[in-house]
């Protein structure tokens, strides 16, 4: 899991940056919530997830791990599709962002649960 959390963290990292560049060329900040999220929760945490699995392989083995990776790579496309979609003008994705969100708190805890299982000395 290590290595497929830092490899899909790289992606994440590219479609932020473009995103960024796509902002600063336009002049058009409105996207800056979904930048800003997609950097966050992409890149940054999926890359210190897997950090985090490169020293302590026993969690990175595990059917938590797993689930980890997979919720994460699925809510966060969601949340930021409905989130682009929202700053858009698109009102009526707020329940797609919500969707989304709450999957990746799911997501989180699940990792959260993770680590303080089965990381230890």
């Amino acid at each position: 899991m290590a290595v497929k959390l830092i490899k899909i963290s790289v992606v994440y990292f590219v479609i932020g940056v473009l995103i960024g560049m796509y902002m600063s060329m336009t002049e058009a900040f409105d996207f800056t919530p979904v930048h800003v999220h997609i950097n966050l929760l992409g890149w940054m945490s999926l890359a210190l997830a897997g950090l985090i699995y490169v020293g302590f392989p026993n969690a990175a083995e595990t059917k938590l791990a797993k689930v980890h990776f997979w919720l994460h790579n699925i809510s966060l496309p969601i949340m930021m599709i409905g989130l682009a979609l929202l700053v858009s003008g698109v009102d009526s994705a707020g329940p797609v962002v919500a969707v989304g969100g709450t999957l990746m708190v799911i997501a989180v805890i699940i990792f959260a649960i993770n680590i303080l299982k089965n990381v230890k000395r």
